[in-house]
């Protein structure tokens, strides 16, 4: 009877040590999956073809994967970065440089007294027709330093967004449009081929919508070295920064957006339009910049002597010179 009972008892272990068996091989195949899923630098893989690789380094689909910057562009073949817009290619457009601004230079300052280049950007966004409209109430001229792809908002020039709209109704309205790259990329940061993507998939999107694109650019994130502004002088460009930065992307609150109006208030106060100018940043994808610091700037330059301008009038260049046809 003992040998029975023991016998059982044994057949029992088995079987518990059968099933624990499976469970582990059943978790390790699991575990597996999910570091096929895996993606980056860390773990040297790419995803396959179709797919994204997330900021936190997983393969995967969709907006949450593939949205720029984010999105890392050399381990995911279909980040929004590495999707080429629809449009022509302007590679081979003559970069031809004329007038006196300089190409592949950083310029912070206005040549001509007596101005203020308002520019923004980040845009077209979801707030840039009001800003736009704001604009328009009070005369004013502005830069756009536009982005092609980013933040999940579609290709700039993509017919089912509202981005043509209002990239045309800039151009209409007398503002200057200029690059800020296809999709906010850190030039200093990534190769030569995905830099020539930056620049190229802007102008590609920019000349489908108007016939031509910008010589004018803003890095992302005002980052260049010599090395970048050696490409984009090649490529035909003006680098451009500015000389006042109200920092309303770090202070988009309505309380906090003050902090933005006081450094505005402390340059006015000692600029004056018979020797002075300003070039100024802003973005239009931050909601306290557009419905509450910049209308607050439009009132405050209401008689001082100053007139708003794009960033081809500060400097003195001429219209023609600020696009190229394709």
């Amino acid at each position: 009877m003992f040998r029975g009972v023991e016998l059982l008892g044994l057949l029992a272990l088995c079987a518990v040590g059968a099933s624990s068996h499976d469970g582990v091989e059943g978790r390790s195949s699991e575990l597996d999956t999910r570091q096929d899923r895996r993606c980056g630098p860390e773990v040297g893989r790419s995803c396959p073809e179709g797919q994204c690789c997330s900021s936190g380094g997983w393969c995967g689909v969709g907006t949450q994967f593939c949205k720029s910057p984010t999105c890392q562009i050399d381990y995911g073949p279909a980040c929004d970065a590495n999707i080429r817009p629809e449009g022509p290619d302007t590679r081979d457009v003559a970069r031809t440089k004329v007038g006196n601004i300089p190409y592949g230079e950083a310029i912070y300052t206005c040549n001509v007294n007596g101005v203020v280049a308002l520019t923004f950007d980040d845009g077209p966004w979801e707030y840039t027709e009001d800003l736009l409209d704001l604009l328009q109430e009070y005369n004013a001229k502005a830069t756009f330093f536009v982005v092609g792809r980013n933040g999940g908002k579609g290709a700039m020039n993509d017919p089912s967004t509202p981005w043509p709209g209002l990239i045309h109704r800039m151009a209409s309205e007398g503002h200057q449009i200029a690059s800020h790259t296809w999709s906010h990329q850190k030039l200093t940061e990534i190769s030569a081929e995905q830099f020539q993507k930056q620049i190229n998939y802007n102008e590609v999107a920019l000349a489908d919508l108007l016939g031509h694109f910008p010589t004018y650019m803003r890095p992302p994130h005002s980052m260049s070295d010599d090395t970048t502004d050696g490409w984009l002088a090649d490529l035909g460009y003006h680098v451009v920064y500015f000389d006042l930065n109200t920092r309303g992307y770090e202070y988009d609150d309505a309380v906090q957006i003050q902090k933005s109006k006081d450094i505005w208030d402390a340059r006015m106060a000692v600029v004056a339009p018979s020797t002075d100018s300003v070039l100024q940043i802003e973005h239009d994808n931050i909601y306290q910049t557009v419905y509450n610091l910049t209308e607050y700037i439009l009132r405050s330059l209401d008689g001082s002597g100053f007139k708003t301008v794009t960033v081809g009038e500060c400097l003195g260049d001429p219209e023609e010179n600020w696009y190229r046809k394709v």
